[in-house]
């Protein structure tokens, strides 16, 4: 009922750019804090995962070679802009509101993460995917979340309940070595002529697996299924027949998943100062940080048909990476009830504002071309 309720009240918000996400954020708390809560159905939080790990496992595909063919330059400056400059929350995050290094960790990577996926959505449906601007959004979604992936790997690492009575870091060494052991097996497989994997079933096995194997050695699930995704680019260059099943997943289980991440955010939390004064800072530092990646943009980008501010604004919103790394950290102990809602407020707050900002930038950018549109005789 929520689900559904979510699907016929996000058609009708989306004209004021309120994504799907938030309608589903805001129906997930309604049923965890009155007929549901998220205790209930906390068994069948891994079903829910599905469709993140369908997404991880596709930006691991997307990681090619030649990804940075076209712009490097700039695409590099702008994924490192958006991973240093939060980075400067590090000694506030400890000092001020006496965060554990792990904790502080946690908050800069989901500052860190953008949500692109809602950003290339708005883009593709006003026309504007294939600009220039649109272009390099579409370059930069794909690496910009790496780092932010490294530090909530690093955050679980250091201060994850599970992990500091599991494996520890010899099972993260040991994890790590099990990828690097996995792309050579694979590069020789490929070698040897092995029967590339093309079949549903083997992609799941591939994905869950990953996944698994990224869980128990310490580190993220998320991390895991990326390496599946890159793991099986390596076995099968050849990806297209998998945008059905990849799809499928993510439209079935994503909305089920953020209606979870809603059902765990506790009204109490709501109510206390710590938590608003948390993610009023948290938001400035996400916007601040944003908005200096525009110094990325040169004259010669410029020049070459990029927006600087319809850039900024395309990586404003945190969206799916910044609610995953919240739940991710909340479940492994790194964050508190109180940490867990004020990095939600920040993700929603960022992901409304950067949508509606964005839509008022293409909008004048429409306005401006038909303006400066020659009359037809």
């Amino acid at each position: 009922m929520g689900l559904a309720l979510a699907r016929l009240s996000a058609g009708k918000l989306a004209s004021w750019a309120v994504p799907a996400i938030v309608v589903e954020l805001l129906i997930g708390f309604v049923l965890g804090n009155t007929v549901l809560p998220f205790a209930a159905i906390k068994p069948l939080s891994g079903l829910t995962e599905l469709g993140v790990l369908a997404l991880f496992f596709q930006v691991g595909l997307e990681v090619r070679g030649d990804l940075l063919l076209s712009r490097r330059g700039t695409i590099l400056r702008l994924v490192a802009l958006s991973c240093l400059v939060p980075l400067l929350g590090y000694w506030p995050l400890t000092l001020g509101f006496s965060m554990a290094p792990a904790t502080a960790l946690l908050c800069l990577a989901c500052v860190a993460a953008t949500g692109t996926g809602v950003t290339l959505r708005l883009l593709a449906q006003r026309g504007a995917l294939h600009t220039p601007s649109g272009r390099l959004l579409v370059g930069v979604s794909v690496l910009d979340d790496l780092p932010a992936i490294g530090l909530l790997s690093l955050s679980v690492a250091l201060g994850g309940s599970n992990v500091n009575s599991g494996p520890g870091w010899p099972g993260i060494v040991l994890g790590l070595g099990a990828a690097a052991a996995s792309l050579v097996l694979a590069r020789l497989w490929r070698q040897r002529g092995g029967p590339a994997p093309s079949n549903p079933l083997t992609v799941l096995i591939l994905m869950i697996g990953s996944a698994w194997i990224g869980e128990v050695s310490g580190l993220t699930p998320l991390l895991g299924a990326l390496w599946g995704g890159v793991l099986f680019n390596q076995l099968n260059p050849v990806t297209h027949g998998l945008e059905g099943l990849l799809t499928v997943l993510s439209e079935v289980f994503l909305p089920l998943y953020f209606i979870s991440v809603g059902m765990r955010i506790q009204a109490g939390t709501l109510l206390q100062s710590q938590a608003w004064g948390l993610a009023l800072f948290l938001l400035a530092l996400a916007v601040v940080s944003k908005l200096l990646c525009g110094l990325g943009v040169t004259s010669n980008d410029r020049r070459a048909g990029i927006d600087r501010w319809q850039v900024v604004y395309g990586l404003m919103p945190r969206g799916l990476p910044g609610l995953v790394f919240a739940s991710t950290a909340l479940a492994a102990g790194v964050i508190n009830a109180v940490q867990f809602s004020a990095l939600v407020l920040m993700v929603s707050c960022t992901t409304v504002a950067g949508l509606l900002l964005l839509e008022r930038r293409l909008q004048a950018q429409q306005q401006t071309s038909l303006k400066e549109k020659p009359p037809s005789h």
